[in-house]
């Protein structure tokens, strides 16, 4: 019997890998590997391994996610070191749960690696801590959208929390998540940054406003994969810095 490894490939940057995420995909025989993952990163893998594309893009043809779980049971029964390679970390938005659970069910040995999730890559490479002492004691990690309207995020509760939201797959669902929050209390001029492909060499941001988020990003062409960050911990940006005419220092002026 095999064994099935879920890495976490981080957010595109190859030197974001972990030691550990490197050291499985060298043992590996058998690399699913997602979309969202840097083909670079399959410079360590092994010459002999078979590398089998089974990306999920919403919107997009995608490979069935009931198949890939019978392919890592299928190729771990026949001896496989199966090492199944996700952007960002494997238990954030990456249905990690879901296949340890299957791979377990049918007795099949899982490890887990971590990875830096974009959710956190994507702020930090703009200069934007997730949190602050003066601005925000905390961070919430949402979905743009739920997996069926029952688990629709509520945006308004969230808005309420007065916490950092970084919200993944939400560039489709911007107009329905700003009215969410501006009925839950969210102010026109919470500021508000999106980051597309954060830390490969394409990567695109933008800096503005709750009010302007609709309109910025249709007028910037940003599309997916992009984190959208809402709240004041944005004003630490160097984008926001000038977008509103500020000091350089205005991020740590007040800070205790």
């Amino acid at each position: 019997m095999g064994k099935v490894t879920l890495v976490g490939a981080g957010p595109g940057d190859p030197e974001l890998l972990t030691i550990k995420a490197v050291r499985a995909i060298q043992q590996a025989d058998v690399v699913l590997i997602d979309d969202l993952v840097n083909p670079a990163i399959l410079d360590y893998a092994p010459a002999s391994a078979r590398v089998i594309q089974v990306g999920k893009r919403g919107g997009c043809a995608s490979t069935p996610q009931e198949f890939i779980e019978r392919l890592m049971v299928a190729e771990a029964r026949a001896g496989q070191q199966v090492v199944r390679l996700k952007g960002g970390d494997p238990y954030l938005f990456g249905r990690g749960g879901e296949e340890r659970a299957t791979l377990q069910a049918h007795g099949i040995a899982v490890d887990v690696v971590p990875g830096i999730s974009s959710g956190v890559a994507a702020p930090a490479s703009i200069g934007v801590p997730l949190t602050h002492r003066d601005w925000s004691q905390g961070a919430i990690f949402v979905t743009g959208h739920g997996k069926d309207e029952q688990s629709e995020p509520n945006w308004a509760a969230l808005a309420q929390s007065g916490l950092t939201l970084v919200i993944y797959m939400g560039v489709a669902r911007v107009e329905s998540i700003q009215a969410g929050l501006l009925a839950g209390g969210a102010a026109l001029t919470l500021p508000v940054a999106v980051v597309q492909s954060a830390t490969r060499a394409q990567q695109r941001q933008v800096v503005t406003t709750l009010g302007q988020l609709p309109q910025t990003l249709r007028d910037s062409g940003l599309g997916s994969p992009s984190i959208i960050v809402i709240g004041d911990v944005v004003r630490c940006a160097e984008a926001w810095q000038e977008l509103v005419q500020l000091p350089a220092s205005a991020c740590t002026a007040t800070a205790r």
